[in-house]
């Protein structure tokens, strides 16, 4: 049995033990939770490209400083206001003030939970109680509401913060302090739902982002406005109910507000029980990733959803270098996927492949941070890129970049009523109980420098459960079991879970072994010679030796010369060019597209 994220919510509200749930009976969701998602304390990457990634971003906002973070709610409240000031979207007279201190409490109470860093569990409270501090009798916690055009985008992230701060740093301050920010927002907040057109026209804010946090506020407040609230901003009309429908309402609306909007499709799931929001969050994934989306996993150039079957996706590579939004989407990509899984019995490993896709290719491929604000935003797929920071400092990005990467260890996998699912293959170890035997699960792996994945397991006793496996789609040829060095058969074919359901004891090794190998991808059905270059999930770019494209396009090679791990070189007139994976590309110019010919 293990704990969800909802009895984790529970548990706050009852500030008690943390109650376990197995698959079906997950409280307060009437059984709609088929696979259980492991808690952060339960799941750990242990090395790999996500580990090394993970390891950096929690040492940088782990490094942030408080003083900076809390200067504008201080100064807003006539307080004490030490420390310099941030600058770009952050400031009091910036584009949206204060708007992403509630995601840097939710990154840290998830890294600290996930790796028992008491230093990310404290830092985390601290901004609480400072911000805290600066609602005052009124509970202000919206700067500059004369002019913000962006209420219910920043008091969304105020919720998940305090949210995360009761269930994953124990922060007992929390839940009321949902109440007072509702409270002191509520004369602010739209009448009813209204949708956001494109990204630039008017109105600007999003209150369809908001239900599933006010759904989750509900829970642990047991302040029913909240819900209310949450049932008010549903985006039924204009989203939802056309995604059930099997319409289409994506084309030329926002993309990463009405990405991120499913998640509340899925909360709404979850909470109310009506079918229609997991038929519609299930349709819009087919929509994203067969009409809309790149190679890279990525979707929505300039922020807007193209119109499918007219080559805009080409277009895009010679009109824009704002391919993708990356942080941000990542983490809408990535929650819509999870939810996905767990509210649905795999039949395929669809949603597992494109996590693993969204995951390699384009959150672990931003640039990282510096240490003045400078942060990722948009990925660039034209010819000769090169990875940016966003023109303005602390973007919206600043905030999803340490909330999808703490989110890292429950990609891995999920748990069943009768076993485990594995959903991604890295260097990790994950911990669930059966029956009253714990059971680990440690994977030893250089995937997907290398084909091969052993997972070990480690039981207080021997038990008697299934694994199931994830078999790629893009396997290039069939996979290979043995299970403690005997060679097993595989009854799954690619695209699915290959169950072992055996009695199991420590020490058991399985090894699998995953086939890749090149294979391309057309980058929408009018340009079918316009392709990327994946190998397994991973997208292989041409690394360039100067920022001007090449002339007439970089022709897709023919053959490949492995010459280190991920680095393969091929010839091109002559040259040889060099392909690595996009996320392995820091300060080079790169190509992402080339002409198949």
């Amino acid at each position: 049995m293990v704990m969800t994220r909802r009895s984790f919510i529970e548990s706050a509200l009852a500030m008690a033990a943390a109650a376990h749930a197995s698959l079906g009976s997950s409280s307060g969701s009437s059984g709609r939770e088929v696979l259980q998602a492991l808690p952060y304390s339960a799941a750990q990457l242990t090395g790999g490209p996500f580990a090394q990634q993970y390891n950096a971003i929690h040492a940088h906002y782990l490094s942030l400083s408080n003083d900076r973070l809390l200067k504008v709610y201080r100064q807003r409240a006539g307080l004490p206001a030490p420390g310099e000031d941030m600058g770009g979207w952050y400031d009091l007279d910036g584009f949206v003030p204060g708007h992403s201190l509630g995601q840097y409490i939710s990154g840290l109470a998830r890294i600290g939970a996930c790796t028992g860093d008491m230093a990310c569990t404290q830092k985390a409270r601290t901004l609480v109680r400072g911000f805290a501090e600066t609602l005052g009798p009124r509970n202000q916690s919206i700067l500059r509401p004369e002019s913000n055009q962006w209420i219910c985008y920043t008091l969304d992230k105020h919720f998940v913060g305090l949210i995360d701060a009761a269930t994953l740093a124990s922060d007992s301050s929390a839940p009321e302090l949902l109440n007072r920010v509702l409270a002191g927002a509520e004369p602010l907040l739209p009448a009813r739902v209204h949708d956001r057109i494109g990204k630039k026209d008017p109105p600007y804010d999003e209150p369809f982002v908001m239900p599933e946090n006010l759904f989750l506020a509900a829970e642990l407040t047991g302040n029913q406005r909240f819900h209310e609230l949450a049932v008010r901003y549903l985006l039924d009309r204009d989203l939802f109910d056309p995604l059930a429908r099997g319409d289409d309402p994506f084309p030329g609306q926002h993309a990463y507000s009405h990405v991120i909007a499913l998640s509340s499709g899925a909360g709404a799931y979850l909470t109310l029980g009506d079918a229609k929001y997991r038929e519609a969050i299930a349709n819009a994934f087919k929509l994203l990733t067969t009409t809309q989306q790149f190679a890279s996993g990525g979707w929505g150039p300039n922020e807007t959803f193209i119109t499918p079957h007219r080559g805009e996706l080409f277009e895009s590579l010679a009109t824009t270098v704002d391919h993708f939004e990356t942080p941000c989407g990542s983490y809408a990509a990535t929650k819509l996927a999870r939810y996905l899984l767990q509210t649905a019995t795999p039949r395929s490993t669809v949603h597992a492949d494109n996590l693993e896709r969204v995951l390699f290719n384009a959150i672990l491929a931003v640039r990282f941070p510096d240490s003045d604000g400078d942060y990722p935003y948009y990925s660039t797929y034209s010819p000769a890129a090169q990875k940016v920071f966003y023109k303005s400092k602390w973007p919206c990005c600043s905030g999803t970049l340490v909330q999808t990467v703490a989110d890292y260890p429950l990609n891995i996998g999920l748990v069943a009523s009768d076993g485990f699912c594995v959903t991604l293959y890295t260097p990790s170890r994950v911990r669930f109980t059966r029956d009253q035997t714990e059971i680990q699960i440690e994977q030893q792996t250089a995937f997907p420098a290398e084909d091969h994945v052993t997972l070990v397991l480690n039981l207080s006793s021997p038990s008697t459960f299934a694994l199931y496996l994830r078999l790629p789609e893009w396997l290039a040829r069939p996979a290979s079991l043995k299970v403690n060095g005997v060679a097993v058969p595989l009854t799954a074919s690619r695209g699915s879970f290959a169950p072992l359901l055996r009695r199991w004891k420590s020490g058991d090794r399985i090894e699998l072994t995953l086939p890749q190998d090149f294979r391309t991808e057309a980058i929408d059905d009018l340009h079918p010679k316009t392709v990327a270059l994946l190998r397994g999930p991973v997208q292989y770019v041409a690394i360039e030796s100067s920022a001007q494209p090449v002339n007439g396009g970089r022709r897709l090679p023919g053959s490949f010369r492995q010459i280190a791990p991920q680095t393969y070189v091929a010839s091109d007139a002559g040259r040889d060019v060099v392909l690595v994976p996009l996320y392995a590309v820091t300060n080079e110019s790169y190509t992402s597209y080339f002409d198949k010919g």
